[in-house]
Parts: C-alpha cells; structure tokens; sequence
C-alpha cells in the first residue's frame, strides 16, 4: 500500500496481483516471427534470412532473440529500469519474455544464464546490477539457475551509443574475464538489456567458449536499429 507497483511502462500505479496495465501491453511492439536468424532483430526486408549487420558480420554466438522492438515506450522503461531504480520491472520483462519466448528457450535448452556484468564503478553508483535482476526473474519463470560473478567485467567501457562496430569491439577488448574455469555448462544463455552490434555477445561468447561452452545463445529484452 505504501509501495505500490507500477506499469513499466506508464508508471501508473497497479492494483494488487498486476504487473502492467492493459493499455500499454496492447501497444507494445514485439520482435515478429519475421527476425534475423542470426541475432533476432527485426527484419525489414521481404524474403530476407538475415539482417545487414548479420550478412555482412560473422558472429561468435551461437543465435540470439529480442523481446521488443526499441521504440520510444521501450527505451524510458529500460531506462527506468537501468537508471532509476525501477527492479521491480523485470518481474514484468521475465513473465513476457517466458511467454512470447518460451519456445526459444526450450530449443537452446541452456545449462545455466549468465547477466552481462556491469563494471564495479557503475554497481557502486546504481546499487545493483540490471542484468542480474533480469537473470534472477528468468530464473524464477524457468527454473534455469543464474551464475553470478562467472563472468566479471574487470575494467570500466566507454559509452557504447555512438561508437561503430569496430569501434565497440576495440572498446570490449579484455573488458571480461571469467572467474572460475570449472563449470561446465555446454549450452549457455546471455541475459542483457538492449542488443544493437553484438559486440558484447561476441566479446563474452569468445571467452564462453574458450573456457568450454559449445553454444552460446542470448536474450535482450530489445533491439536496437542497425547502425
């Protein structure tokens, strides 16, 4: 009662056992079934497999999918939810996610999630670690369990919004290191907010994969447009 939970996406107050209000889930734009093989964004060409950056790049994961298009609605609830504290949003983001892909889950049949970590200086500053918040609900919908701290972030990244490509892998460069190299999970599952290049899936698949993983999948709970 003194804490109310709120719609992600208006930020209108919800009666109790509601997670978000009918009016925004009408209007919120999905990742249809006409995605990108490869990294799941949405497909503006007819009879197109692939996107742009698809075609052109090759990737180290193994496919990923994204739960909304990144539109206007999408990025202020994101940011809400990255910036300003909003945590309590991903119980909402993880029961959508588990409906709309729950079938991509069940195909990549992952050992174990991991969350993109976040470096230590913006954990001091949020408090908390989005992607580890997200982890956690996917893990309560699905029973699959989150390894924290696997993969750590060891130094801090320049903003990623307006660098290129080559630009962002130049940026990840040694940015994540693993922590233990004894878990064996062969099918792992990367859980981040926004997918845009794949830099980042890339960056964390390569040293998945060197340290034993055979597939490495990924969600996010958006895509971003090609740059």
């Amino acid at each position: 009662m003194i804490f109310p939970r709120r719609c992600p996406f208006c930020d209108g107050v919800m009666p109790p056992g509601e997670l978000s209000c009918r009016p925004c889930r009408e209007k919120l734009s999905y990742v249809g079934e006409h995605h990108c093989m490869k990294c799941g964004k949405q497909l503006q060409r007819e009879n197109a497999e692939y996107c742009h950056d698809c075609e052109r790049t090759g990737h180290v994961f193994t496919r990923g999918r994204s739960l909304y298009v990144y539109d206007d609605a999408v990025r202020r609830s994101i940011a809400g939810f990255k910036y300003h504290n909003r945590r309590e949003y991903a119980e909402f983001y993880a029961y959508d996610l588990a409906r709309h892909l729950g079938g991509f889950l069940e195909r990549c049949r992952p050992s174990c999630l991991i969350p993109v970590p976040v470096s230590k200086a913006k954990l001091k500053k949020r408090g908390y670690d989005q992607s580890e918040i997200l982890s956690d609900a996917i893990s309560a919908d699905t029973g699959i369990p989150v390894l924290k701290n696997y993969v750590i972030r060891c130094r801090d990244t320049l903003p990623m919004k307006d660098l290129s490509r080559s630009e962002r892998m130049k940026n990840l460069r040694g940015a994540f290191k693993i922590t233990a190299h004894d878990v064996k999970c062969r099918s792992v599952l990367i859980v981040d907010d926004i997918y845009t290049t794949g830099s980042t899936m890339d960056s964390m698949s390569t040293i998945l994969k060197e340290a034993g993983a055979e597939e490495v999948y990924f969600v996010t709970l958006a895509a971003g447009s090609t740059l």
